[in-house]
């Protein structure tokens, strides 16, 4: 697959992951739908990318999930259909569980799991009619492995999986996709705005995040597994990819590693 003409939908674009790969697929000549709830700072990600006159912009809220049909017809007319939805928008979360109120677990549930689920279903029906669609959904290797500090968070993630695995299944005859992108640590702002026990930002940078792999390359890599319609991939260093491979075959071993991680 070519991206040459392919329209691609990215929400989370207006930094991060979602900037950088709306930044390399315009220069594999795609068309690109940018969505987020700042529409000034994707006004500046538009100008980053290449022809920019076919780059479009949507502000939405992933939150209000109840409310997402207008902007998929909006995204819809802006070039006549979509073949790819990039489910890039979330945030994180760095406090123990027990710190963690419980409106703080809902606020993660609703913007990175119910949000991306409600986008997905209300542009479910235009792919079934095209019989032909992508979904990409942005997790994380906590989606595979929960670690300290991250509860809310992974749960978030870890729902991901097992929803697009189930649309997967249903929807293969339909000719639609999916592809689970799981990110290690990516040298973004995701530790400076993840939420605390009470709901505020965190505010600064963690360390592990600071030396994560930067977003032009990682953008490369997630832009490859696209094309090739992977299922599930991991872009991330070495002990976290091993992480992975080591809950999947010696999971006692991976808790007793996990236990002795700092949480500092």
């Amino acid at each position: 697959m070519s991206f040459s003409d392919k329209i691609v939908w990215i929400t989370g674009a207006s930094s991060g992951i979602g900037k950088s790969l709306a930044i390399e697929l315009s220069h594999q000549n795609a068309k690109i739908i940018l969505s987020s709830r700042k529409k000034e700072d994707l006004e500046l990600v538009k100008k980053a990318c290449k022809n920019y006159a076919n780059v479009k912009i949507i502000p939405l809220d992933l939150e209000d999930y109840y409310n997402l049909q207008p902007m998929v017809d909006e995204a819809i007319s802006a070039f006549g259909r979509i073949d790819i939805l990039v489910n890039n928008g979330g945030i994180s979360q760095r406090s123990f569980a027990k710190d963690t109120q419980i409106s703080v677990d809902k606020r993660l549930m609703d913007i990175n799991y119910l949000g991306t689920v409600g986008l997905s279903k209300a542009i479910l029906p235009h792919f079934i009619k095209n019989n032909n669609g992508q979904f990409v959904v942005t997790t994380s290797i906590v989606g595979k492995i929960g670690t300290p500090l991250r509860s809310s968070y992974a749960a978030s993630k870890h729902a991901l999986h097992g929803f697009f695995d189930s649309l997967r299944a249903e929807h293969y005859k339909n000719n639609i996709s999916v592809t689970l992108v799981c990110p290690g640590f990516v040298h973004t702002n995701i530790s400076k705005n993840a939420l605390t026990g009470n709901g505020s930002p965190q505010k600064k940078m963690d360390s592990a995040t600071a030396n994560g792999i930067e977003p032009k390359r990682f953008a490369k890599l997630m832009a490859k597994a696209i094309r090739k319609k992977k299922e599930e991939v991991y872009i991330a260093g070495a002990k976290e990819k091993l992480g992975v491979y080591t809950k999947r075959l010696f999971p006692k071993i991976l808790s007793i590693m996990i236990r002795k991680l700092s949480v500092t």
